[in-house]
């Protein structure tokens, strides 16, 4: 109920608003955004880039579509993504005629969305708590060390877990070619 309060307060432009946005789930964009982007810096700036989308965004949350706290989750992991990009192409050197572009071509960018719709179907396929620690993995960048510390399990338990996970999605995608 609270959730809907404060979600009807940023749509109503309502300023603070944004503070308590920090203050109930800034925890939880932190926890999103630290595997992602390891400087403080670039995370604090993540973090204030992720409420001003919010409010910027509100309008287009969709209860019928989620719950708050994945769109909220979505936002914050797609805008560290984003900003852990411009990093890597900060840090990289400048392109001349014969290094190729990094960006992905046309046909491997419609590949990559094949590959992409092949999987998500594939995760459904799996147990909650095998799907739920695939995403820990590879969908939030958590390291194995913080996954077994949370969820009270050794480090080599959770690497065997999720390598066990990875054989299920290979042999439901038809092979190697998936890995």
């Amino acid at each position: 109920m609270k959730e809907e309060k404060l979600i009807q307060r940023l749509k109503d432009r309502d300023e603070t608003a944004l503070e308590e946005l920090l203050r109930r789930f800034g925890p939880l964009m932190r926890y999103i955004i630290a595997p992602i982007l390891p400087g403080e810096q670039d995370r604090e700036e993540c973090i204030s880039e992720t409420v001003l989308t919010v409010w910027e965004k509100i309008h287009t949350y969709d209860p019928e579509k989620g719950n708050w706290t994945t769109w909220l989750t979505a936002v914050t992991r797609n805008l560290a993504l984003n900003r852990a990009r411009k990093l890597r192409r900060e840090d990289s050197t400048e392109l001349t005629p014969d290094i190729p572009s990094p960006e992905p071509t046309p046909e491997e960018q419609v590949i990559q969305k094949e590959r992409e719709a092949a999987l998500v179907e594939a995760l459904g396929y799996l147990g909650d708590r095998e799907r739920m620690l695939f995403y820990r993995k590879y969908y939030y960048r958590q390291s194995t060390a913080q996954i077994a510390a949370e969820l009270g399990m050794t480090q080599r338990s959770v690497e065997g877990r999720l390598y066990r996970i990875k054989e299920k999605l290979r042999k439901r995608l038809g092979g190697d070619g998936y890995a």
